[in-house]
């Protein structure tokens, strides 16, 4: 391991900002697995707490912007936590996305999805929508679904089977914010 593999800054963003939201337990499953692993600095980024103004809205001066990009500068890449609402991701992430742009360019990410039918969907529309902000998001995708991995839709208990995949997303991620960080 190199000292510029430790040195990465990996942030998991949560991408719901619902009332009795399950990504904080995702991610918080997804930092357990990351930080057993000591290669990076692993943290959660919880967009919740940033109360970004819908984008257009507000003054553009808003305290939790300047705060959103200065979080994002500090990261070397990313891990989205994504739950499909409606076919696609909520409306909190995409605004959350909107809401910076340089901030997000030649870095790294993972998809971390789950839904009825694993959040696939919500996870292709987040792919689009990283290329254009120059984010290179990798392959491995970790699923899980609310039948299978969630005890009555609202408490999260992963299957063991996901751990090899949430480790080896963690490699590419890990792998691609290195090199991505050369061109910054």
């Amino acid at each position: 391991m190199t000292n510029e593999n430790k040195e990465l800054k990996i942030g998991i963003i949560l991408g719901s900002t619902r009332q009795g939201r399950v990504s904080p337990q995702v991610g918080e499953y997804i930092k357990q697995i990351a930080d057993e692993r000591g290669d990076a600095a692993y943290e959660i980024v919880d967009i919740a707490e940033y109360k970004l103004p819908f984008l257009g809205e507000g003054t553009g001066e808003e305290p939790g912007l300047a705060t959103w990009n200065a979080k994002l500068d500090s990261l070397d890449g990313f891990v989205f936590i994504v739950q499909e609402y409606n076919h696609s991701i909520t409306g909190a992430l995409k605004n959350a996305l909107d809401s910076a742009r340089e901030a997000w360019n030649n870095k790294a990410a993972g998809i971390v999805s789950y839904g009825s039918t694993g959040g696939a969907r919500a996870a292709e529309h987040l792919r689009g929508i990283l290329g254009e902000l120059l984010v290179a998001d990798v392959r491995v995708h970790p699923t899980f679904s609310l039948f299978t991995d969630f005890e009555n839709f609202s408490v999260f208990k992963p299957a063991d089977l996901h751990k090899d995949n949430v480790n080896a997303m963690l490699d590419q991620v890990k792998a691609w914010s290195g090199a991505l960080k050369t061109l910054r």
